[in-house]
């Protein structure tokens, strides 16, 4: 696998576009994963967008003990390095615990730090020390402005580049609201910014215990988060999200994809 250790190295980077993160939540299969990958890499590559696969090899922070966690650490992360060889595409995945850090960068190109983690100093220096990228969400509890000390933390630990992931903020117990102004604030960190359409959209601790989300909205985050500037976009997407093992209830089905992102790439045009 070629390491990609800048965003200079995604392909097509050198268009000015906004670039996709896109997958399903979890790795559930190879078939599944194969799927995805081929079908949005398709849209992306007619459309000129940069494109990075996603998945979870392994899902942590789950409501409820009964809750999928994924296939296994290593077959996971092993169909994750086959979509990226096969593609000839990037690949991401999020990661817990300073032991995981090293695990997955046998695999990946890009280490994700969830939201909840984005504070934890030792997780980002052992991702900074892979020498992959790393991509840290912003908390739901952080200002944009604090998370130059989450950029801060990579660099001096060594990493090879930093990006920013906005994925709204708490409102209320069950909610989430997206202040695009945090945008251009992380911008000037001199991080590339991604804006989560996905996760910004959750209504978590659900009395259910399963997350409950609004991927009707997905559209309308994507739109905005375009319009103000984001160099790119984390959506999670499935050909089944009824069907999904892990966060259903916030994905965008993959047959509606095409359409959004052709109304994205007008929105950046008209912009520019």
């Amino acid at each position: 696998m070629k390491q990609m250790k800048s965003i200079k190295d995604l392909k097509g980077s050198q268009y000015d576009s906004f670039f996709l993160i896109a997958g399903p939540c979890v790795v559930e299969s190879e078939e599944l994963c194969m799927e995805v990958a081929g079908q949005v890499l398709a849209i992306c590559t007619e459309l000129g967008i940069p494109y990075i696969f996603k998945g979870s090899y392994r899902k942590a922070n789950r409501s409820r003990m009964d809750s999928f966690t994924g296939i296994g650490d290593v077959d996971a992360l092993t169909i994750l390095r086959k979509v990226g060889d096969h593609f000839q595409i990037p690949v991401t995945t999020d990661i817990h615990t300073e032991e995981e850090a090293a695990l997955a960068a046998e695999y990946v190109d890009i280490l994700q730090i969830p939201a909840f983690l984005c504070r934890q100093t030792s997780l980002l220096v052992a991702a900074a020390q892979t020498g992959r990228i790393v991509n840290v969400k912003k908390g739901q509890f952080m200002s944009p402005e604090a998370m130059g000390f989450a950029a801060d933390k990579v660099r001096q630990a060594g990493g090879s580049e930093v990006w920013l992931t906005d994925r709204g903020s708490c409102f209320g117990y069950h909610d989430l609201v997206v202040d695009y102004r945090g945008i251009p604030a992380m911008q000037e960190f001199g991080a590339p910014v991604i804006m989560d359409c996905t996760h910004s959209l959750q209504q978590p601790n659900q009395p259910a215990g399963v997350t409950g989300g609004r991927p009707d909205l997905i559209p309308t985050i994507a739109r905005a988060a375009i319009a103000v500037g984001a160099d790119g976009l984390f959506i999670e997407t499935h050909p089944r999200p009824a069907q999904a093992k892990s966060d259903g209830a916030n994905m965008l089905p993959l047959d509606q994809l095409r359409s959004l992102l052709e109304k994205l790439v007008c929105i950046r045009k008209a912009i520019l």
